[in-house]
Protein backbone atom coordinates (compact mmCIF):
# COMPACT_ATOMS: atom_id res chain seq x y z
CA UNK A 1 0.00 0.00 0.00
CA UNK A 2 1.43 3.29 -0.75
CA UNK A 3 2.23 5.65 1.83
CA UNK A 4 1.42 8.23 -0.07
CA UNK A 5 -0.54 11.21 1.72
CA UNK A 6 -3.33 12.45 -0.45
CA UNK A 7 -5.46 13.98 2.57
CA UNK A 8 -3.26 16.28 4.91
CA UNK A 9 -5.42 17.42 7.99
CA UNK A 10 -3.45 20.30 10.10
CA UNK A 11 -4.51 22.33 13.07
CA UNK A 12 -8.14 21.67 12.86
CA UNK A 13 -10.36 23.33 14.89
CA UNK A 14 -13.98 23.09 14.55
CA UNK A 15 -16.05 25.05 16.61
CA UNK A 16 -19.85 25.58 16.91
CA UNK A 17 -20.34 28.94 19.11
CA UNK A 18 -19.00 28.25 22.82
CA UNK A 19 -18.66 24.67 22.02
CA UNK A 20 -15.26 23.26 20.74
CA UNK A 21 -15.44 20.15 18.87
CA UNK A 22 -12.00 19.69 17.70
CA UNK A 23 -9.25 21.69 18.58
CA UNK A 24 -5.37 21.74 16.66
CA UNK A 25 -6.19 18.46 15.21
CA UNK A 26 -4.05 17.03 12.75
CA UNK A 27 -4.30 13.46 10.14
CA UNK A 28 -3.06 11.81 7.82
CA UNK A 29 -4.46 9.63 5.18
CA UNK A 30 -2.90 7.39 2.43
CA UNK A 31 -3.88 7.01 -0.98
CA UNK A 32 -5.41 3.56 -1.49
CA UNK A 33 -6.15 2.76 2.37
CA UNK A 34 -9.53 2.20 3.97
CA UNK A 35 -8.73 4.69 6.56
CA UNK A 36 -11.45 4.29 9.64
CA UNK A 37 -12.41 7.45 12.14
CA UNK A 38 -13.94 6.08 15.25
CA UNK A 39 -14.80 7.92 18.76
CA UNK A 40 -17.38 8.33 21.47
CA UNK A 41 -20.63 10.54 20.86
CA UNK A 42 -19.89 13.76 20.60
CA UNK A 43 -16.04 13.93 19.13
CA UNK A 44 -17.24 14.81 16.40
CA UNK A 45 -16.28 12.00 13.74
CA UNK A 46 -18.77 13.56 10.97
CA UNK A 47 -18.06 17.08 11.52
CA UNK A 48 -14.44 15.85 10.59
CA UNK A 49 -15.89 14.67 7.30
CA UNK A 50 -18.06 17.13 6.80
CA UNK A 51 -15.19 19.63 6.73
CA UNK A 52 -12.52 17.67 4.64
CA UNK A 53 -15.64 17.41 1.71
CA UNK A 54 -16.37 21.32 2.57
CA UNK A 55 -19.68 20.91 3.79
CA UNK A 56 -17.72 23.17 6.76
CA UNK A 57 -15.48 25.67 7.26
CA UNK A 58 -13.49 25.29 10.28
CA UNK A 59 -12.26 28.02 12.66
CA UNK A 60 -8.81 27.28 11.87
CA UNK A 61 -6.15 24.98 10.62
CA UNK A 62 -5.49 23.92 6.74
CA UNK A 63 -7.50 20.73 4.94
CA UNK A 64 -4.69 19.37 1.81
CA UNK A 65 -6.20 16.82 -0.52
CA UNK A 66 -4.24 16.19 -3.16
CA UNK A 67 -1.55 18.93 -2.24
CA UNK A 68 -3.50 21.56 -2.60
CA UNK A 69 -4.80 23.46 0.66
CA UNK A 70 -8.84 23.75 0.05
CA UNK A 71 -9.20 26.48 2.21
CA UNK A 72 -7.69 28.48 0.42
CA UNK A 73 -8.18 27.62 -3.20
CA UNK A 74 -10.10 30.02 -5.63
CA UNK A 75 -13.74 28.82 -5.65
CA UNK A 76 -13.04 26.89 -9.34
CA UNK A 77 -10.56 24.84 -8.57
CA UNK A 78 -11.42 24.01 -5.45
CA UNK A 79 -15.17 22.35 -6.90
CA UNK A 80 -12.91 20.85 -9.40
CA UNK A 81 -10.99 18.90 -6.62
CA UNK A 82 -14.47 18.01 -5.46
CA UNK A 83 -15.57 16.81 -7.99
CA UNK A 84 -13.02 13.62 -7.20
CA UNK A 85 -14.69 12.65 -4.13
CA UNK A 86 -17.63 10.99 -3.57
CA UNK A 87 -19.97 11.26 -0.29
CA UNK A 88 -21.88 8.58 0.71
CA UNK A 89 -24.23 10.05 3.74
CA UNK A 90 -25.54 8.34 6.57
CA UNK A 91 -29.24 8.15 5.60
CA UNK A 92 -28.26 8.09 1.90
CA UNK A 93 -29.09 12.09 1.07
CA UNK A 94 -31.06 10.35 -2.01
CA UNK A 95 -33.87 12.97 -3.58
CA UNK A 96 -37.00 11.34 -2.73
CA UNK A 97 -38.41 12.84 -6.24
CA UNK A 98 -35.86 10.95 -8.37
CA UNK A 99 -35.59 7.50 -9.38
CA UNK A 100 -32.68 5.53 -8.02
CA UNK A 101 -31.40 6.01 -12.54
CA UNK A 102 -32.39 9.98 -11.93
CA UNK A 103 -30.51 10.11 -9.16
CA UNK A 104 -27.18 8.91 -10.27
CA UNK A 105 -27.38 11.00 -13.35
CA UNK A 106 -28.08 13.88 -11.79
CA UNK A 107 -24.38 14.85 -10.88
CA UNK A 108 -22.83 13.65 -14.06
CA UNK A 109 -25.31 16.44 -16.09
CA UNK A 110 -24.71 19.02 -13.36
CA UNK A 111 -20.80 18.25 -13.20
CA UNK A 112 -19.91 16.53 -16.07
CA UNK A 113 -21.97 17.83 -18.62
CA UNK A 114 -23.23 14.80 -20.42
CA UNK A 115 -26.62 14.59 -21.88
CA UNK A 116 -29.72 12.83 -20.03
CA UNK A 117 -29.27 9.71 -22.44
CA UNK A 118 -25.64 9.20 -21.68
CA UNK A 119 -26.07 9.93 -17.88
CA UNK A 120 -28.21 7.05 -18.24
CA UNK A 121 -26.63 4.72 -19.78
CA UNK A 122 -23.58 5.40 -17.37
CA UNK A 123 -25.80 5.18 -14.15
CA UNK A 124 -27.24 1.76 -15.03
CA UNK A 125 -23.10 0.88 -15.09
CA UNK A 126 -22.75 2.80 -11.30
CA UNK A 127 -25.72 0.87 -10.02
CA UNK A 128 -24.86 -2.16 -11.90
CA UNK A 129 -21.26 -1.82 -9.76
CA UNK A 130 -23.33 -0.86 -6.30
CA UNK A 131 -24.56 -4.17 -6.83
CA UNK A 132 -28.10 -3.73 -7.33
CA UNK A 133 -30.57 -5.23 -10.16
CA UNK A 134 -31.08 -3.36 -13.59
CA UNK A 135 -34.67 -2.95 -12.22
CA UNK A 136 -33.92 -1.16 -9.02
CA UNK A 137 -32.84 2.10 -11.40
CA UNK A 138 -36.40 2.38 -12.05
CA UNK A 139 -37.31 2.70 -8.92
CA UNK A 140 -37.96 5.35 -5.60
CA UNK A 141 -36.03 5.54 -2.92
CA UNK A 142 -39.35 5.17 -0.65
CA UNK A 143 -39.92 1.49 -2.76
CA UNK A 144 -36.05 0.47 -1.59
CA UNK A 145 -35.11 -1.45 1.47
CA UNK A 146 -32.30 -0.14 3.85
CA UNK A 147 -29.81 -1.73 2.01
CA UNK A 148 -30.83 -0.66 -1.33
CA UNK A 149 -31.26 2.86 -0.22
CA UNK A 150 -27.22 2.61 0.86
CA UNK A 151 -26.36 0.77 -2.58
CA UNK A 152 -28.44 3.37 -4.34
CA UNK A 153 -26.26 6.09 -2.50
CA UNK A 154 -23.23 4.39 -2.91
CA UNK A 155 -24.33 4.41 -7.13
CA UNK A 156 -24.28 8.03 -6.92
CA UNK A 157 -21.31 8.38 -4.91
CA UNK A 158 -18.83 6.65 -7.67
CA UNK A 159 -20.58 8.85 -10.63
CA UNK A 160 -18.01 10.88 -11.19
CA UNK A 161 -15.19 8.35 -10.77
CA UNK A 162 -14.13 9.76 -7.82
CA UNK A 163 -10.63 8.75 -5.99
CA UNK A 164 -11.57 9.16 -2.50
CA UNK A 165 -14.82 7.97 -1.25
CA UNK A 166 -15.87 9.38 2.16
CA UNK A 167 -18.30 6.82 3.80
CA UNK A 168 -20.69 7.90 6.93
CA UNK A 169 -21.98 5.08 9.03
CA UNK A 170 -22.89 3.24 5.70
CA UNK A 171 -23.58 -0.10 7.35
CA UNK A 172 -26.00 1.78 10.20
CA UNK A 173 -29.56 0.02 10.38
CA UNK A 174 -28.55 -3.10 8.04
CA UNK A 175 -28.86 -6.47 9.47
CA UNK A 176 -25.68 -8.32 9.66
CA UNK A 177 -25.80 -10.53 6.47
CA UNK A 178 -26.51 -6.87 4.47
CA UNK A 179 -23.89 -5.31 6.46
CA UNK A 180 -21.41 -7.58 6.01
CA UNK A 181 -21.93 -7.80 2.33
CA UNK A 182 -21.75 -4.33 2.17
CA UNK A 183 -18.58 -4.46 3.72
CA UNK A 184 -16.88 -6.90 0.73
CA UNK A 185 -18.39 -4.61 -1.89
CA UNK A 186 -16.39 -1.27 -0.09
CA UNK A 187 -13.33 -4.23 -0.17
CA UNK A 188 -14.21 -4.87 -4.10
CA UNK A 189 -14.57 -1.49 -5.53
CA UNK A 190 -11.50 -0.36 -3.53
CA UNK A 191 -9.41 -2.97 -4.78
CA UNK A 192 -10.83 -2.48 -8.40
CA UNK A 193 -10.91 1.17 -8.96
CA UNK A 194 -7.91 2.04 -6.67
CA UNK A 195 -10.14 3.73 -4.55
CA UNK A 196 -9.19 5.74 -1.21
CA UNK A 197 -11.69 5.29 1.51
CA UNK A 198 -12.49 7.60 4.88
CA UNK A 199 -15.03 5.53 6.45
CA UNK A 200 -16.97 6.99 9.56
CA UNK A 201 -18.17 3.65 11.53
CA UNK A 202 -19.42 2.61 15.09
CA UNK A 203 -19.45 -0.86 13.34
CA UNK A 204 -17.21 -3.02 15.10
CA UNK A 205 -17.36 -6.18 12.04
CA UNK A 206 -16.71 -3.57 9.54
CA UNK A 207 -13.51 -2.09 11.63
CA UNK A 208 -12.07 -5.57 11.98
CA UNK A 209 -12.85 -7.08 8.37
CA UNK A 210 -11.85 -3.86 5.52
CA UNK A 211 -9.99 -1.33 7.92
CA UNK A 212 -6.27 -0.76 7.29
CA UNK A 213 -5.61 2.10 9.41
CA UNK A 214 -8.11 3.00 12.47
CA UNK A 215 -7.98 6.90 13.76
CA UNK A 216 -9.71 7.47 17.29
CA UNK A 217 -11.25 11.05 18.13
CA UNK A 218 -10.79 11.76 21.88
CA UNK A 219 -9.94 14.88 23.55
CA UNK A 220 -11.24 17.27 20.26
CA UNK A 221 -8.18 15.36 18.33
CA UNK A 222 -6.67 11.98 16.79
CA UNK A 223 -5.54 10.46 19.88
CA UNK A 224 -4.11 7.47 17.86
CA UNK A 225 -4.18 6.83 14.11
CA UNK A 226 -2.48 3.17 12.78
CA UNK A 227 -2.80 -0.18 12.46
CA UNK A 228 -5.81 -1.79 14.03
CA UNK A 229 -3.60 -3.94 16.27
CA UNK A 230 -1.24 -1.01 17.17
CA UNK A 231 -4.65 0.85 18.54
CA UNK A 232 -6.08 -1.93 19.92
CA UNK A 233 -2.78 -2.11 22.13
CA UNK A 234 -2.72 1.68 23.54
CA UNK A 235 -3.19 2.34 27.00
CA UNK A 236 -7.03 4.31 27.32
CA UNK A 237 -9.69 3.56 29.05
CA UNK A 238 -12.37 4.48 25.80
CA UNK A 239 -9.95 2.36 23.67
CA UNK A 240 -10.10 -0.55 25.76
CA UNK A 241 -13.17 -0.17 26.42
CA UNK A 242 -14.51 0.03 22.99
CA UNK A 243 -11.91 -2.45 21.21
CA UNK A 244 -11.74 -5.69 24.21
CA UNK A 245 -15.32 -5.48 25.25
CA UNK A 246 -17.32 -7.84 24.61
CA UNK A 247 -18.46 -7.01 21.28
CA UNK A 248 -14.90 -6.30 20.28
CA UNK A 249 -13.73 -9.49 21.34
CA UNK A 250 -16.18 -11.25 19.15
CA UNK A 251 -15.62 -9.15 16.30
CA UNK A 252 -11.79 -9.40 16.62
CA UNK A 253 -12.37 -13.09 17.08
CA UNK A 254 -14.89 -13.69 13.69
CA UNK A 255 -12.02 -11.77 12.07
CA UNK A 256 -9.71 -14.05 12.59
CA UNK A 257 -11.71 -17.02 11.70
CA UNK A 258 -12.09 -15.76 8.61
Amino acid sequence: MSQETIIEVRGLTNRFGSQVVHENLDLDVHRGEILTVVGGSGTGKSVLLRTIVGLNKPAEGSVKVFGEDLLVLPATRRAELERRFGVLFQKGALFSSLTVCENVSLPLVEHAGLSAADAADLARVKIALAGLPPEAGAKYPSDLSGGMVKRAALARALALDPDILFLDEPTAGLDPIGAAAFDQLILTLRDALGLTVFLVTHDLDTIYTITDRVAVLSRKRVLVNDRLEAVAATDDAWIRDYFHGPRGRAAGEAAARQ
